[in-house]
């Protein structure tokens, strides 16, 4: 069975949709199948991978039961659309609503190594699908002072839908995107985020830089685009691995982690 991560932020501009896809890109590179979910109604997930925006179906089909996630994947990635938004309010009437994305999920975590969810930056029933169907939940936050809350706001949807949908879903930890450890301002929040949440939080930080903007219009992996900024996520793979147990493929890294600082 995949190993399913829900990443998440009650928030949008943290970075979140930028870790799916280059860890998507990191992972597939040493050797796993991955799958990718953009869960998110704005389909930004599914604009990175170059999905054509009339691709059809998407996870607003397989979520209304239309349609198999195998019928709805594209190169790879199960892609959303602004429809998606309307199927969220359909789903809120149906019995077994927090379940639809599990269920759905059954026969391709058997046919993949990873399954990534793209979880949309609210609490809502989306992201609460995304939680329930997934073994780890990762939390990106983005180095500010007011940091510390949103982790603590996402850690607490995190604990709920375990408590009441998900006993196995654990809190893989959180990784602290945009930064300038330059500056007082990104190590305090790091510092904070430390003091709070202790080993949790990821050692690797994702660097600022307008080269994601750049490589994301262009739909190309930051890994091609800027190797120097594509080795923040070798080595935050590296970390997802260790926590997940994917000794294998971590030790397939290595020559990923030398060509990307080479």
């Amino acid at each position: 069975m995949a190993d399913t991560i829900a990443v998440l932020s009650l928030k949008g501009g943290t970075g979140k949709t930028t870790t799916v896809r280059t860890l998507a890109d990191v992972l597939r590179r040493v050797g796993l199948d991955v799958l990718a979910i953009d869960l998110d109604p704005q389909g930004n997930l599914s604009d990175y991978f170059d999905v054509p925006a009339d691709a059809a179906p998407t996870i607003a089909d397989v979520l209304s039961g239309d349609a198999k996630v195998k019928a709805a994947e594209h190169d790879g990635i199960v892609p959303a659309s602004p429809i998606l938004a309307e199927v969220e309010r359909a789903m809120s009437g149906r019995m077994g609503r927090e379940l639809v994305l599990k269920k759905a999920l059954r026969d391709a975590r058997r046919q993949h190594d990873v399954v990534l969810i793209d979880c949309p930056p609210a609490l809502g029933l989306l992201t609460v699908n995304g939680l329930v169907a997934a073994d780890w939940a990762l939390i990106s936050s983005e180095a500010q002072y007011f940091a510390l809350q949103g982790v603590q706001g996402a850690l607490e949807v995190i604990e709920q839908a375990k408590e009441y949908y998900n006993a196995g879903l654990e809190f893989l930890g959180v990784v602290m995107n945009i930064a300038d450890m330059r500056t007082v301002h990104s190590r305090d929040a790091y510092e904070q985020l430390k003091e709070a949440f202790a080993e949790k939080v990821f050692d690797s930080v994702i660097r600022s830089s307008i080269a994601y903007a750049e490589s994301a219009e262009r739909a190309t992996s930051i890994l091609d685009y800027r190797p120097d900024l594509g080795a923040d996520y070798v080595a935050l793979a590296d970390e997802v691995l260790a926590r997940i147990g994917q000794d294998a493929a971590r030790r397939r890294l290595q020559p990923l982690r030398a060509e990307a600082t080479s």
